[in-house]
Parts: C-alpha cells; structure tokens; sequence
C-alpha cells in the first residue's frame, strides 16, 4: 500500500523516497518496534490520531505507515529549504493557536480523495497521556468522511536525568480502526472530540501497561 492522494503541489516520488528516510534513519538511535501496522484501512479517506510527547514521533509514524499520509505540522518549521522539503513530501503547515481554515481545507481536500491526513490532536507535545484534545481531527473526520486510526507511542521521551540511554525501546501501537459520531454544530464536534481523545488515551494506557508487564522502558 504505497499510492494515495497528497496535497497540490505535493511531489509523490519525493513523499515516498521520504517515508522510507523516516522509517530507517532512526534505528540507530532507538529499537523501534511496530505493533498492528497490518491495521491500516488498506483503502479509502483515514484520519490517523496520535500522541505526541517528542519531535520524533511524527517521523516515526509517517514513515511507518503504509499508505502515503500527510500531516498537519506547525508552521514554525516550514522555512528554507526545509519547509520547500516538507512541502515536496505532501506535509501541510498549520499555524497553532490561531484560525486558519487553508491548511483544514488542504486536509479535508486529501481525505475527499481517499487519503490519509495525520494529526496530533494535543495540539502540542507533552506528557503524552491525551488528557485534552482539540477539535481539528473530530472537524477533519466529520468535513471529510474519514474513518479514525489512532497511533499510541511509547519511549521516545528522555528519562528524568535528562540523558538518553543507548538505543532505548520504542513501541509504536496501532490501534483498531473506527468511525466516532461526530454531529453537526459545536456540541457535535465536542462530543465527538471527546470519543477520540478518550479512543486513544484508552490505547496509550494499554501501551503503558504492556511496557510495565513487560519491563520496557521509560514513556
């Protein structure tokens, strides 16, 4: 499953020579472990929902999924030759904290043609855990017809002393794919916010308690 549909402008050639940078060139650092990459809706519009505690888990997971995907990643990076990358590869620049309906409009564009769209519905990186989500993925699923895949990812945070262990354990976990009701208006967008949040803060925990059982790490 490698084609797919990628924002105007997007370079699919460049996409997929990208997905392949991302899902290799960090093995040396960490000891990746995928766990439900075959859940994947093979086709048809995906909102992929993942959490977000570093700058590593968006290169993780766009590079192992397998479908093309585009994500929505803040503004701030797209300057120089590396925003015209990120562009090239199908990623599309949001500005956070503010309303800015082109990169949504981008996104849903995508979805309407039977693509993925990723986002970090925290909004921000931190502790990971999903205790709030914005409203963007719910407004995505419902203005795009999109089924949800939600991504939980472990290890990637450095432990407490603020030194990075050699090639530490990280655990992406792919969870079951489903459809939230998300109704019209703002109460309809709450709620179905609220079902998303809750869906992968669910699978979060049970990637934490897997890692516990098993004696894995650190978040």
């Amino acid at each position: 499953m490698t084609g797919g549909a990628l924002p105007e402008g997007a370079i699919g050639l460049l996409h997929d020579a990208g997905r392949i940078f991302a899902r290799y060139h960090l093995r040396s650092a960490f000891r990746v472990r995928v766990h439900g990459r075959e859940r994947m809706p093979a086709t048809g519009p995906v909102v992929v929902v993942a959490n977000h505690s570093s700058m590593i888990e968006p290169q993780l997971i766009f590079g192992m999924l397998p479908r093309r995907s585009a994500f929505l990643v803040k503004a701030e990076l797209f300057r120089g030759a590396a925003g015209r990358f990120l562009r090239a590869i199908g990623q599309i620049p949001v500005k956070r904290g503010a309303i800015d309906r082109q990169p949504l409009m981008a996104a849903v564009g995508v979805l309407k043609a039977g693509g993925v769209v990723g986002i970090f519905p925290e909004g921000t990186r931190g502790s990971g855990d999903v205790g709030e989500a914005e409203r963007g993925a719910a407004w995505l699923v419902r203005s795009g017809g999109a089924t949800v895949l939600p991504v939980a990812t472990r290890g990637t945070l450095k432990p407490a002393d603020g030194r990075r262990r050699w090639r530490p354990r990280v655990d992406i976990l792919v969870g079951e794919p489903f459809t939230p009701p998300v109704g019209p208006g703002r109460t309809g967008l709450d709620q179905g916010t609220e079902a998303l949040r809750a869906a992968l803060a669910a699978l979060v925990k049970t990637l934490d308690d897997w890692r516990a059982e098993n004696r894995i790490g650190t978040p």
